[in-house]
C-alpha cells in the first residue's frame, strides 16, 4: 500500500490509500483540533455530531450521520424572495461557509 507523507500545521500526516493519520495535541481544557484535511474530506462542519468511544485503549470518532432532510424552494415571509431551505433544525451555514462550498466548484 503507498504511504505519502503530508506536511501540515499540526504536524506530520501519513496518507495510504485508506487511512490518514495526523497528531494532534489535547488543550489545557481537554479539547482536541481535528486537521482541516480531515474535517474537508468527511465533510463536516462546525457544529458536526461526533460519536465518541473507548475502543482498547484507543478514542473513536464517528461522525452521526443523521437522516438528510430534502430542501426545497419556499418563499421567505419577511423579503418574499424565493429561498432554498432544509426545514427547521437544517444547520445554518455562513457566507463564509457558502463561499468555500463554491470554491470547489469548477
Amino acid at each position: 500500500m503507498p504511504v505519502t507523507e503530508i506536511n501540515g500545521s499540526s504536524g506530520r500526516a501519513c496518507m495510504s490509500e485508506n487511512r490518514l493519520a495526523m497528531r494532534t495535541k489535547l488543550s489545557t481544557n481537554g479539547r482536541v483540533a481535528l486537521p482541516r484535511q480531515f474535517l474537508k474530506q468527511l465533510g463536516l462542519r462546525p457544529g458536526a455530531v461526533l460519536d465518541v468511544n473507548l475502543e482498547s485503549g484507543s478514542i473513536v470518532l464517528t461522525p452521526k450521520r443523521g437522516r438528510r432532510q430534502k430542501a426545497k424552494i419556499v418563499i421567505d415571509p419577511i423579503t418574499g424572495l424565493h429561498v432554498l431551505t432544509a426545514g427547521p433544525g437544517a444547520p445554518v451555514l455562513t457566507s463564509e461557509q457558502v463561499r468555500e462550498i463554491l470554491a470547489d466548484f469548477p
